[in-house]
């Protein structure tokens, strides 16, 4: 975590330290039995193979690199034994004191120059972030140690760490509003949504819809006088209107998704079977802007903002249908009870931002996916039936539930 919040090598490092210390002695037979693992090495195979019918072999091996961690990371956390109540307690602790810092150093600049940064929000850039100025994973991130947090939070019996871990929470999530991106935001309201669904089907219909109903009106409230969330209302509007007056500059982030899908569309079906290669994305891209929305400057020329997309626009149909089965593989994992739902939520959390980013085309989205995804994973398979993990039967679970909500 401290990896991705300062250092790209750092995190690089530890995620290969990480690898080699739960592989180590461990027999490859052992590989072969990790399904999900196995259900991996097609779709990426097609795509490393994808290295060989790209004219830019540079920018292919650089996307292969990034493809190789998607290997053996799930592999590693598989060979894991399970976590100590003591391990995770020392991860949530220090990891809620490394976000906490990374948000007083964004606050630092809000601080400083008030108006000039929320003037920079009506032109869709976002307050400064550690993570190298990635704020798309890292209000993910965010989100989803927030969601962390509200699920090992039974297992806190300090009074003190509660009240940390509590106090924690409660500022990741006014950051979120604060900071005010939308794919942290979309995650968080997921969770919020999924498990008041949950409560409704198990408890009450009626206190589902007022809670509902309540949420609603209250981010109606901050949608209209948080003004960070209020200028990427206005932004958001205005590129609508930019774009039916035919507007195709680019200038506009939301445009510019759009014409990446149309464009990235139009590639897919003029290479169905190989696709383009992974190294000649943004070659392929850019020819096909210069074609339809020559006014584009180079600069804003974007690969199609669809993770699926993008696996078809790489390496064909057939690589994009076998990522598509090993993204919903884990839902067979899915059982009834907290553990769960849980699980279930986080999956769909990083479900969401596949549909509209290139998340696994760079480091720092192939380590948030990832990472949350083999934690809650891991914590599903080895929590069953352990003392100090509270189970779908706690008494503690209709009040989590609430809080959760």
């Amino acid at each position: 975590m401290a990896g991705f919040l300062v250092s790209r090598a750092l995190l690089s490092i530890s995620v290969i330290l990480f690898i080699v210390t739960a592989l180590y002695n461990v027999h490859p037979r052992m590989w072969l039995k990790e399904k999900w693992w196995l259900l991996s090495l097609g779709w990426i195979a097609l795509y490393l193979l994808s290295f060989f019918w790209s004219d830019d072999k540079p920018a292919a091996a650089a996307r292969v690199e990034i493809k190789l961690v998607i290997i053996f990371f799930p592999l590693a956390f598989a060979m894991l034994p399970a976590f100590t109540a003591k391990q995770l307690k020392i991860l949530t602790a220090s990891t809620c004191t490394l976000l906490l810092f990374s948000i007083g150093y964004s606050l630092s600049f809000l601080i400083r120059d008030y108006e000039y940064y929320i003037w920079r929000y009506y032109m869709s850039n976002v307050l400064p972030v550690l993570a190298k100025k990635d704020h798309i994973r890292y209000s993910l991130t965010l989100s989803l140690f927030s969601v962390w947090c509200m699920y090992f939070w039974p297992n806190l019996k300090e009074l003190w760490l509660r009240i940390f871990v509590g106090i924690s929470v409660a500022i990741f999530i006014v950051f979120l509003h604060i900071l005010a991106v939308r794919t942290g935001l979309l995650s968080f309201y997921i969770f919020v949504f999924v498990m008041i669904v949950a409560f409704g089907l198990r408890k009450s219909k009626v206190l589902a819809i007022v809670i509902s109903a309540v949420l609603l009106a209250t981010v109606y409230l901050l949608v209209m006088n948080v003004p960070t969330l209020k200028k990427k209302r206005d932004y958001f509007f205005y590129s609508i209107e930019r774009y039916n007056e035919g507007d195709r500059s680019g200038h506009y982030s939301d445009i510019g998704r759009l014409m990446s899908y149309s464009l990235g569309w139009q590639l897919i079906k003029e290479h169905p079977v190989l696709g383009v290669g992974s190294g000649d994305l943004m070659t392929e891209m850019t020819a096909k802007y210069k074609d339809w929305y020559p006014e584009v400057d180079q600069e804003k020329v974007l690969i199609p903002h669809n993770q699926f997309m993008v696996i078809a626009l790489a390496a064909g149909i057939s690589a994009m249908l076998l990522f598509v089965i090993w993204v919903f593989a884990p839902l067979t994992l899915v059982k009834k009870g907290r553990n769960g739902r849980y699980f279930f939520c986080v999956w769909l959390m990083l479900f969401a931002p596949l549909l509209v980013e290139p998340l696994l085309e760079v480091q720092f989205g192939v380590f948030v996916y990832l990472f949350f995804l083999l934690l809650q994973k891991h914590m599903l398979k080895h929590s069953a039936g352990r003392n100090d993990f509270i189970t779908s039967n706690s008494s503690n679970d209709q009040l989590h539930t609430h809080i959760s909500a």
